[in-house]
């Protein structure tokens, strides 16, 4: 899912005490041009913000960076007031596990020191920093952090310990703007959601001098944030408030109802803040309307090419299955393996078998004895013919030992006759 990060204004007017150079969405238009805001830096990282008709967008839903997109928004001047009430509008959407923060600044040196960075990645900032984001796996948080420029966030171990104040706010998929409120004063600092108090202290003083700013940061898998407006007000503004987003729509409302009554295709309510906000409305819808065509056609387009395939494997199947000719010569097969077989039982239960069994013993016996005769008489001769005879042995021992006495003899003669030596 893209990640967006828009700007649309929908105000009734411009109200005194308005600081419009720190300020975007209370006037008709947010710029006179697509290039940028009146006293606004617009930046951002893996796909530069584009501003189309009353929309500025952070990641175009044609843009080939799908996620892991940082964006920024920075006020040119520094708010001279010390005391001031912030009204922000913003609107969070996104898939089930998708994700990302945004963030609202109000530092020195913002866009030098800051940029586009979140509250995980930005270093030793000066100031004060609300952070929207689905905090440890909740359904949404809104929380605050101080720093005097000598922590640096970036390195620190446990960046969630440094919030001074939170609560929980399911702002994801809401359908409608969330309003936040940021008022500060030499007696409170206060944070409000929706018209209720989200945390509020005395024991907190922002100094004169910083700048407003507004980064967005999102991960592989990423969240659509758009921001409506952001109007700041000196103190001396307060009790004047500028139409939200809500009251905007409903006094809209009216006019679209009495253009179904009245069959008018070009309803004039004779306010041109309000004529412009309904065409602003309609030009959202015609772009909405259009991401939803071209995902249906995706979805179609899929469908399509799931039936080929599906129609591709039926098709397989279809002609690895054994045809009709091979299915009865098989048929036919077993059929005759089963007569055979018929025939071979019929024939063992109706013949009697005993006499050709007795005649089969009687032949085996008779065997059995001539062959056991014709063997003993066989290995009998086979033994005498082998065995040497008695005779020519007593006639080779005699021999031998007439040999042995002889050979005596001789060697007794010759040793007799040899010529003896004395000493």
């Amino acid at each position: 899912m893209k990640t967006f990060a828009s700007l649309a204004l929908f105000a009734a007017g411009a109200v005194a005490q308005v600081i419009e150079g720190s300020s975007f969405g209370y006037d008709k238009t947010i710029s006179p041009t697509r290039d940028s805001i009146p006293g606004w830096n617009i930046g951002g990282e893996g796909a530069d913000p584009q501003i189309v008709s009353l929309h500025v967008e952070q990641d175009h839903p044609d843009s080939p960076f799908p996620g892991n997109v940082r964006g920024s928004a920075w006020a040119q001047n520094p708010i001279t007031q010390s005391e001031w009430t912030a009204e922000f509008q913003f609107r969070g959407s996104g898939q089930e596990r998708s994700g990302g923060n945004l963030q609202l600044w109000y530092t020195k040196d913002g866009q030098a020191r800051v940029g586009t960075s979140s509250i995980y990645t930005v270093g030793q900032f000066d100031g004060f920093a609300l952070v929207i984001d689905t905090h440890a796996g909740r359904g949404g948080s809104i929380r605050g952090f101080l720093n005097d420029g000598t922590t640096d966030y970036k390195s620190h171990r446990s960046v969630d310990s440094l919030a001074f104040g939170h609560c929980d706010y399911a702002y994801r998929n809401l359908g409608r703007p969330s309003v936040v409120k940021l008022k500060h004063t030499s007696s409170i600092f206060e944070v409000t959601v929706d018209d209720k108090v989200c945390f509020s202290t005395n024991k907190v003083s922002l100094p004169a001098g910083n700048t407003f700013g507004i980064t967005a940061a999102t991960p592989e898998n990423p969240d659509s944030f758009e921001v409506f407006k952001f109007v700041l007000e000196s103190a001396a503004g307060q009790g004047q408030t500028i139409p939200s987003h809500q009251e905007s729509a409903q006094q809209q409302q009216q006019p679209i109802i009495n253009q179904n009554q009245n069959q008018n295709p070009n309803p004039s309510t004779g306010n041109t803040v309000l004529d412009n906000g309904i065409a602003a409305q309609f030009v959202d819808l015609s772009g909405r309307l259009q991401l939803t065509n071209k995902a249906t056609s995706n979805i179609i387009q899929d469908l399509k090419a799931q039936a080929s395939k599906s129609d591709a494997r039926q098709t397989e199947l279809l002609q690895k299955l054994a045809s009709k000719e091979q299915v009865a010569a098989l048929d036919a097969r077993l059929q005759r393996i089963e007569q055979l077989l018929q025939n071979v039982q019929r024939d063992l239960e109706g013949k009697d078998y005993s006499s050709k069994f007795n005649q089969l013993h009687d032949t085996l016996r008779s065997s059995h004895l001539s062959l056991s005769e014709s063997l003993q008489g066989s290995v009998l001769s086979a033994i005498t013919a082998s065995t040497p005879r008695m005779g020519f042995f007593i006639f080779l021992v005699i021999a031998f030992q007439v040999l042995l006495a002889v050979s005596y003899i001789v060697y007794k003669r010759r040793r007799a006759n040899m010529p003896k030596k004395f000493l």
